[in-house]
């Protein structure tokens, strides 16, 4: 367990923070137990604090992440500000639940909203959104989310608000027992069936380690995509998720010659007056981890996507789409 002393940005260089070595982490590596119970530094700079000297167990200085720890000794740690350290702060905004209990709440995520902290969005995220709304969210890992969009990718999510809902629902997106369904709007008319599995592992990009890519020895990525309506620009498609690769959808469907409109980082380009990645979560479907029912939400599409169909021909009737087009 780790004392909750933290101060307030500014108001002293470094904080001393005491720990004690629980049960659950013994004989594990120092670096990794810190990164445990001091969840709001990265395990990196937690390596970079204790080769430092900054670490104590007992009355001597540790200075090998390696060092095995063991239950009940007790230390204490020099933590010094980061961006990343203040990253984990409240911060009020306004979140549309379609969803709440006790257990777990389900959100419409605008597109533009980054869900967790990252180099480049150390605030303004989901993650400060969630604190805000919950205090008890602060006492969860990742403030309760157990899976993500991309910041330009709107619609539906769902976040933990107890550690028995979270370590469920984990459990069921890894058992591909959580449905997620997207919709695309993409270049190029349609090329294939109807109906098009890609079964294509996803690693990152060797050229341009900013991008993923479908790589030999990359993690398994398999992916449903149909074909909803086509035009002379390009098609309109549903894409069923059955793993969760970071930017699956958008890797799968360059792989295939369909990048994703305005999607840039991996060959698409801006139409329709569209300024972000053409992709929305529109459905989300799983069995509820405490009281079993089965549970089904839906997202209306926003309008800048409404705008960008509208303007190659194609047609979107909401909510007979939604309906007409259930599995």
């Amino acid at each position: 367990m780790v004392a909750d002393t933290f101060d307030e940005p500014g108001e002293q260089d470094a904080e001393l923070r005491p720990f004690v070595i629980d049960a659950a982490h013994h004989g594990q590596r120092l670096d990794r137990a810190l990164a445990a119970l001091v969840p709001e530094f990265s395990r990196s700079y937690l390596q970079q604090l204790i080769e430092a000297g900054a670490v104590t167990l007992g009355a001597a200085v540790v200075a090998r992440s390696s060092h095995k720890v063991r239950a009940g000794e007790a230390g204490r740690i020099e933590l010094r500000p980061t961006p990343q350290s203040q990253a984990f702060r409240p911060e009020p905004m306004d979140l549309h639940a379609v969803f709440e209990d006790e257990h777990l709440l389900v959100i419409d995520k605008p597109a533009g909203l980054v869900v967790h902290p990252a180099p480049g969005n150390w605030s303004g995220t989901l993650l400060n959104g969630l604190l805000a709304r919950d205090t008890a969210a602060s006492l969860l890992p990742r403030a309760g989310i157990v899976h993500r969009l991309d910041k330009d990718t709107s619609g539906l999510m769902v976040v933990a608000r107890t550690r028995a809902a979270m370590d469920a629902l984990v459990a069921l997106i890894a058992a591909r027992e959580v449905a997620r369904e997207y919709v695309a709007l993409a270049h190029r008319p349609w090329q294939g069936g109807r109906i098009r599995h890609v079964d294509a592992p996803i690693g990152r990009d060797p050229r341009n380690r900013l991008r993923m890519a479908v790589v030999e020895g990359g993690k398994p990525a398999f992916t449903t995509l149909e074909l909803l309506q086509d035009a002379e620009q390009g098609c309109w498609v549903r894409a069923s998720l059955h793993t969760g690769r970071t930017h699956q959808i958008r890797v799968h469907m360059a792989h295939i010659g369909h990048p994703l409109v305005a999607d840039e980082l991996y060959g698409g380009a801006a139409a329709g007056a569209l300024g972000r990645q053409a992709l929305h979560a529109f459905r989300l479907a799983f069995r509820h981890p405490s009281t079993g029912a089965e549970l089904e939400f839906r997202s209306q599409l926003p309008g800048d996507l409404r705008q960008a169909l509208a303007s190659w021909g194609l047609r979107y009737n909401d909510p007979e789409w939604l309906t007409s087009h259930a599995p």
